[in-house]
């Protein structure tokens, strides 16, 4: 039985456990949010700020954690901040989501109900795949990365650390989208996307750049 703790107790951190729940061999023991002032233990299962999860690490053999939130950069921010070792968080993968045997999975990802994830697409470190996405062939989904539901991205896309790929979006085979970008819900992308932009529309046009509206 693997043990995990979850970290964040927003809206994802709903969708988190039940994945669990619908996987065999995993129970839950703790929640950690800066919302809980003091740690605390209720019949087996623990609470507390964040903090509190370096302490549990130190006190429960093997535990697994898995950061369940949203946000990719607060999501960087607390991994940096608890500097564990990678293989201290788990890969949780919903039981209905069809993944390609050549293809690679970084710890703390989540991969969720439906996804696809096909032959040697490379799927790195606190990534979310998010429900009926597709990750085709030879496609690379750095660190961070959140593709939203239904998006797809088709074959030997490359997207790079951070970026946002929003619901329904497309990326044509081969673009490549800079770190921290947004891809719009919907976009169809036919061209690379520089960092740390925003790009809506289909086709997909860069409409901010480091915030700042593109004229």
């Amino acid at each position: 039985m693997m043990k995990v703790a979850i970290i964040g107790q927003g809206g994802h951190s709903k969708v988190i456990q039940d994945i669990i729940a619908a996987m065999e061999g995993i129970e839950i023991i703790g929640y950690f949010d800066d919302k809980f002032d003091l740690a605390s233990e209720q019949q087996g299962t623990y609470y507390g700020p964040i903090y509190f999860a370096v302490r549990l690490r130190e006190q429960v053999k093997d535990l697994k954690f898995i950061v369940a939130i949203g946000n990719n950069r607060i999501r960087k921010i607390i991994v940096e901040k608890l500097n564990f070792l990678d293989e201290d968080y788990a890969v949780l993968i919903h039981p209905s989501a069809i993944i390609s045997s050549s293809a690679k999975i970084g710890n703390g990802s989540v991969i969720m109900a439906n996804a696809v994830v096909n032959a040697d697409a490379d799927i790195r470190k606190h990534t979310i795949i998010n429900s009926g996405s597709v990750i085709e062939h030879d496609t690379t989904v750095g660190d961070y990365a959140h593709i939203s539901p239904k998006a797809t991205l088709t074959g030997s896309v490359i997207v790079e650390e951070g970026v946002h790929v929003g619901a329904g979006a497309t990326l044509i085979p081969q673009v490549i989208v800079g770190k921290w970008a947004v891809i719009g819900a919907g976009a169809t992308v036919i061209r690379d996307i520089p960092s740390e932009c925003t790009a809506v529309g289909t086709p997909a046009v860069v409409k901010f750049k480091n915030y700042q509206e593109v004229e």
